[in-house]
């Protein structure tokens, strides 16, 4: 949690102006891509270091891409519904988690029943968030700013003239 809080303030005030927003997240993805992995050798090895090293590193990575991902989510707003966009925004966030822990533990249940050792089925775990965040970065490298900007003001426009109506 501290690391997360540190990288809070250290991404949003020196990394996200010099990087720019989306190379900022790309690099959040695959630093929390390496803490998963991270994580997943300090269960293979047994090392209480390594699990600690691995723990700080990923909220330091969390709270890098938390950042820069909320950074870029502001440019997808306009400002006539920067509330129900942020509001859309936390709703996002919570299904999110809660999807994440349910295929979690379906993913360990599947591997602690299929793999010889408790420590392989973790490590699936760790291995499968990080190719998600790996594959987040495609999906990442597919957002048009410019274009949902405008067709955002377009909906908000159409929206706004039939109310009027």
């Amino acid at each position: 949690g501290t690391g997360l809080l540190i990288a809070y303030g250290v991404t949003g005030f020196y990394i996200v102006p010099r990087l720019g927003k989306r190379r900022t997240a790309r690099f959040g993805c695959m630093l929390v891509a390496f803490c998963a992995i991270l994580l997943g050798i300090s269960g293979f090895t047994a090392n209480a270091a390594v699990l600690k090293l691995g723990l700080v590193l990923f909220g330091l990575a969390t709270g890098f891409l938390t950042t820069a991902a909320i950074s870029l989510m502001l440019d997808l707003t306009a400002a006539e519904a920067a509330g129900t966009f942020i509001g859309a925004w936390g709703l996002a966030q919570s299904i999110s988690r809660g999807i994440a822990v349910v295929i979690g533990g379906t993913v360990l249940d599947i591997g602690r029943k299929l793999l010889p050792r408790l420590e392989l089925a973790y490590g699936l775990v760790f291995v499968l968030e990080a190719v998600g965040m790996l594959l987040s970065i495609w999906f990442l490298n597919r957002v048009n700013i410019t274009e949902f900007q405008t067709s955002t003001k377009q909906a908000i426009a159409s929206v706004l003239e039939s109310d009027l109506d």
